[in-house]
């Protein structure tokens, strides 16, 4: 399984990011070999449309799920067309996240707010 996540710099020390369509990199991890790669995000200094650009980066690297604090509707409306689940993360640490998500644990988010249109680059 694909799992992407929104980080803050691209090591696996990061901290997962509170902006899915802002997130300065993505990590997309296999869960079935555990292979790690961080690509940057492209869409983050869009003027608008971050969150569904981010969510088009992500389906083009072939993420089976995302895990992230949350979304924004045009996101999730991108990644669900896409049959991508969304988990919401649980802290900030990658690995425990990852650990959460293999194990199960993590929670569907369910929490999609209406996103952050036209506000100076803080939207997902």
């Amino acid at each position: 399984m694909i799992a992407v996540l929104p980080v803050e710099t691209n090591n696996m020390g990061a901290c997962i990011n509170i902006s899915l369509g802002r997130t300065p990199f993505f990590l997309i991890y296999d869960t079935n070999t555990n292979h790690s790669l961080f690509i940057e995000n492209t869409a983050a200094g869009s003027q608008g449309g971050a969150g569904v650009k981010a969510a088009q980066l992500m389906v083009d690297n072939g993420a089976d799920v995302v895990i992230a604090p949350a979304c924004g509707k045009n996101a999730a409306d991108v990644l669900m067309a896409s049959g991508i689940k969304i988990y919401k993360s649980s802290g900030c640490s990658i690995k425990d996240n990852i650990t959460a998500l293999i194990a199960g644990t993590l929670e569907e988010l369910s929490d999609i707010h209406p996103g952050f249109h036209n506000h100076g680059g803080s939207g997902n």
